[in-house]
């Protein structure tokens, strides 16, 4: 019986609002005083009702909730006939819960539009070669799919064959479409606008992109922060104190009118409402906006961030680097090439794909006992030979000489900004490449924006040499730039600036950089990054778009701000109300409880407005 009238307080609120207009319109209008209390009464025990068995489940748990006080104070106005104030006061209560219902599901929209979007079918390619449409949960990994023009992609795959152009807004943010071809990646949820492309299924379900996005705003969204649990304890002994306060005055005046009346204006509504709708509506900019914030406690640290430490390849370059310079110290190289292609072949190192980019075509020999070597290069066995390939460090490992032209030539491609690779046969240096990433566009922009919104310290920690690291701190303006950091030593340095009381946000997108990403106050994780850089973040930015971080800081930034203006707004109406009720001949418990509605809109009114929020000076 309980729930079923809870699942009807809607329906209460409006009977409850029809009988107080009656009993006025008989009080007023038909000047008939006996059907205007009886309008009102009945409206007094309508409102009562839920109200009554929320503060009833609640005392069941030893907590003394705001309904608790509204029941008392209602079913006290009706002991004292004083029918009005009992039945607006219940009134104005369940409205003003609906109200706020109705906000908080307008503030989680965003995970409305991301479920909306979700794909329910898909054409798979059955055993007689024929595609017929399928429930999405029965795709599996390996599934070959189609897809036509206008429909959405079911799950993260690889285009086999086909072209089209797909709207990626869902997963970037970016609303142009992207051109699609053999062998390149699609996600789920995304649209393809034109065109007709098969896929290859990788990830499904719950594991693809879209799901993961879903997954962790829903997860942010109902977390709590350090500002809300702080709440819950203050309205934990607060709400008990308005209580005490009511029975004191009562003691003194022997008016429970009044004490009635403090039970009313000391409701903190506002202040249990106003964090929580400011966090919920700033994740949902950030969902829209291609920023993941994972967690309420995230906005509070992340807009105290003074310094952001970056690394560099994939993060401030596009990580796409291409060979720059080449220098060959024998005159027949091509069986070296050889060898340094079987080896590199081996990697998936962004460096090792530029060098098999610039060899080409050539002779592949069978590689063994492949060793990695932290933070150096690799070393294996080649065709009876030992082939070591990697940096200087690997080099003095290995005993290989650097005559002084080599360490001539090292130096140049260092100021150069290259990074380099070098290759010993048989402990001898062969080749020496000069590989160089490009900045990502626009990075100096975003990282001026950061510095517009407060960052004091820009800092590059790189396992690449000082020189190359030096180059792009100069093109970027960065505060320090740190080469020949291994992922140990860049945890190390996070670690020492927290010990300097600086709030250290650290960006990354490798498995390398997942320990500086736990270690940091703030984990920052490139969207097209790793699973274990983005599962061991505290934010992530969709599809390693860059120019999202200084939305996410500038967005934390004004949720924080919201989340004061909504505590001070609430308790500047508490103070003023219950000074009033001492100080005034006005305040009753009607106009308490229209004014405590009332600052409860403004409150969810104000934490709205973050959901409209843009960086200034953008171009929508």
């Amino acid at each position: 019986m309980q729930q079923y009238i809870l699942s009807k307080k809607n329906v209460i609120t409006v009977i409850s609002g029809l009988l107080i207009a009656l009993g006025f319109f008989s009080h007023f209008v038909l000047e008939n005083v006996g059907l205007s209390e009886w309008s009102l009464i009945i409206a007094s025990v309508f409102g009562i009702t839920p109200i009554a068995i929320q503060a009833f489940q609640a005392m069941k748990v030893k907590v003394i909730s705001i309904d608790v006080l509204v029941s008392i104070a209602a079913i006290g106005a009706l002991f004292i006939q004083n029918y009005e104030e009992s039945a607006i006061v219940t009134f104005l209560f369940l409205f003003g819960h609906y109200l706020e219902q109705r906000t908080l599901n307008q503030t989680r929209s965003a995970i409305k539009e991301l479920t909306e979007m979700a794909p329910e079918s898909a054409l798979k390619q059955m055993d007689n070669g024929e595609f017929e449409e399928v429930e999405v949960d029965d795709v599996d990994e390996g599934d070959i799919l189609l897809v036509k023009t206008g429909a959405k992609v079911p799950v993260d795959g690889t285009v086999l064959t086909g072209e089209g152009h797909i709207n990626e807004a869902s997963i970037t943010g970016e609303a142009v479409p992207v051109n699609k071809l053999a062998d390149a990646e699609v996600f789920a949820g995304t649209i393809l606008e034109n065109g007709t492309i098969q896929i290859r299924a990788d990830r499904v379900g719950e594991d693809t992109t879209f799901g993961k996005i879903i997954e962790l705003v829903e997860e942010a969204q109902d977390s709590k922060s350090e500002a809300e649990r702080f709440i819950d304890r203050f309205s934990k002994y607060y709400t008990p104190a308005v209580l005490v306060l009511a029975i004191v005055v009562w003691a003194f005046s022997q008016n429970i009118e009044l004490a009635i009346t403090i039970l009313v204006l000391g409701c903190p509504g506002a202040l249990v409402i106003g964090v929580p709708v400011s966090n919920v509506a700033g994740i949902g900019n950030g969902a829209r906006n291609g920023v993941l914030l994972k967690g309420s406690e995230v906005i509070q640290d992340f807009s105290n961030v003074d310094t952001i430490v970056f690394d560099k390849t994939g993060t401030l370059t596009v990580g796409n680097p291409t060979v720059a310079a080449t220098e060959l110290y024998e005159k027949d190289s091509a069986e070296t090439l050889g060898y340094l292609a079987s080896v590199e072949r081996e990697s998936d190192h962004p460096l090792a794909k530029a060098v098999l980019n610039q060899i080409g075509e050539t002779n592949f020999y069978p590689v063994e006992g492949t060793e990695v070597v932290k933070g150096g290069g690799i070393v294996s066995s080649v065709a009876g030979h030992r082939v070591a390939v990697g940096n200087v460090a690997l080099m003095e490992k290995e005993k290989v000489t650097l005559s002084k032209k080599v360490q001539k030539d090292v130096k140049r491609f260092e100021q150069q900004g290259n990074s380099l690779v070098l290759t010993a046969v048989d402990g001898e240096l062969k080749v020496l490449m000069g590989i160089r990433d490009q900045v990502r566009p626009g990075v100096k922009a975003n990282l001026q924006e950061l510095k517009d919104l407060g960052v004091k310290n820009l800092v590059v920690l790189s396992g690449d040499n000082q020189g190359t690291v030096d180059v792009v701190a100069g093109e970027l303006g960065l505060t320090e730039a740190h080469g020949h950091m291994l992922p140990e030593d860049k945890s190390a340095y996070i670690g020492k600036l927290q010990q300097r009381g600086q709030i250290v946000a650290f960006v990354g997108d490798g498995v390398n950089d997942s320990p500086s990403l736990a270690l940091a106050d703030i984990g920052i994780a490139m969207g097209s990054g790793t699973d274990v850089a983005i599962e061991t973040s505290d934010v992530v930015l969709m599809n390693s778009n860059f120019s999202n971080l200084p939305h996410a800081l500038g967005i934390v930034k004004a949720t924080a701000n919201n989340m004061k203006q909504n505590i001070a707004i609430s308790i500047g109406v508490v103070l003023v109300l219950l000074t009033s009720v001492f100080f005034s001949e006005w305040m009753n418990m009607s106009i308490g409880m229209l004014v405590h509605e009332g600052s409860i809109l403004v409150v969810i009114f104000n934490a709205m407005r973050l959901m409209k929020y843009k960086l200034k000076g953008r171009k929508e």
